[in-house]
């Protein structure tokens, strides 16, 4: 009687299975938490450049409003701060007083000291690009001081954007009363 050669059965066994789950487990794992942080950087360009246009729109709002509440916006007429014009207005360097500001909201403000302390948020923050921009601008927060750095001739105004992630991105710009 002739004898039948077995011929060898291929595939895994279960504990080679379990093994090779074992370690594509172990291989997502390090893989998925090595890209956690890296997700978290791919947010951060997207939220500069929505700061930097919330930034900038406020500053060329604040830029385009008179020097000082005193001065005058006439041709010809004495600046605050000349030789026969008014004095300008004294801003204070903290925030715990805005009575010298004489317009109660920003609809109303007409020149550059009104926005001196100024904190939005919210749809507040929308409001400086558009209306219909609420939703991807609600995180985000607006801060704004006005500096005197030459009496009667020349403020800084600084507006301070802060992400939805809590990073603070300045933005600098110079009013001159001439």
């Amino acid at each position: 009687m002739a004898v039948k050669e077995l011929k060898p059965q291929r595939g895994f066994t279960l504990i080679e299975i379990i093994a090779g789950i074992v370690v594509v487990g172990i291989i997502t794992l390090v893989v998925t938490a090595g890209m956690g942080p890296l997700f978290k950087q791919s947010v951060n360009p997207w939220q500069q450049v929505r700061a930097a246009e919330l930034g900038q729109s406020l500053i060329n709002e604040i830029l385009s409003r008179r020097f000082d509440e005193n001065g005058s916006s006439a041709v010809g007429e004495a600046r605050c701060g000349e030789t026969g014009g008014p004095s300008c207005t004294t801003i204070p360097n903290d925030c715990s007083n805005t009575s010298y500001r004489e317009e109660a909201s920003r609809e109303n403000f007409d020149d550059v000291d009104d926005y001196h302390c100024l904190e939005l948020s919210g749809n507040q923050v929308a409001d400086t690009l558009a209306n219909d921009l609420t939703d991807d601008y609600r995180q985000f927060r607006l801060q704004v001081r006005v500096a005197v750095e030459q009496p009667d001739r020349l403020k800084r105004i600084e507006v301070t954007v802060i992400t939805p992630q809590g990073q603070n991105i300045d933005f600098s710009a110079f009013r001159g009363n001439w």
